[in-house]
């Protein structure tokens, strides 16, 4: 599923299956964040291997139309109501074109069709050009708690 063309703001966004054939080039789009972007998210080759070594973790590369532009994960306990965005990045040169919000709208949806699913957490490190705007835009409320010097937040899925 790659592409040479780039893909414009309205292009169609899929979370799809990471495979052998497209596993290097999902890695190295976290090549493309600048320094303090690299501060808020973990590599993609550490997300993707961590992932392989988690019970529930459930992941997907982020595609607008044919093009790899970033990459999800989410911790899928389905004996807990609580679930967690773990990670989200989009590649530098796909930022602001939406496909992170509408990856993540997507991403709520599978949560919502999840058992016991009530709310989805995540977290982000509370600094300048952070996503703090970007996940309260997505409905994510604070909740006051700070893990690993991490804000989290929540959204209720009832």
């Amino acid at each position: 599923m790659t592409d040479n063309h780039e893909p414009g703001p309205d292009a169609r966004v899929t979370l799809c299956e990471i495979t052998g054939d497209t596993v290097t080039t999902i890695c190295k789009l976290s090549d493309t964040l600048p320094e303090e972007q690299n501060k808020m998210v973990a590599p993609n080759a550490i997300s993707i291997a961590q992932a392989h070594f988690a019970e529930h973790a459930w992941f997907r590369a982020i595609y607008a139309d044919e093009t790899p532009v970033g990459f999800v994960m989410l911790w899928d306990d389905p004996t807990d109501a609580t679930y967690y965005l773990w990670r989200v990045m989009i590649a530098a040169p796909h930022q602001r074109k939406g496909y992170g919000y509408r990856a993540i709208e997507q991403l709520i949806e599978y949560v919502k069709t999840r058992p016991n699913a009530t709310e989805l957490k995540a977290s982000y490190v509370p600094m300048d050009g952070g996503p703090e705007g970007f996940y309260h835009k997505l409905g994510f409320e604070e909740t006051g708690e700070v893990e690993h010097g991490e804000n989290v937040i929540r959204l209720a899925l009832t």
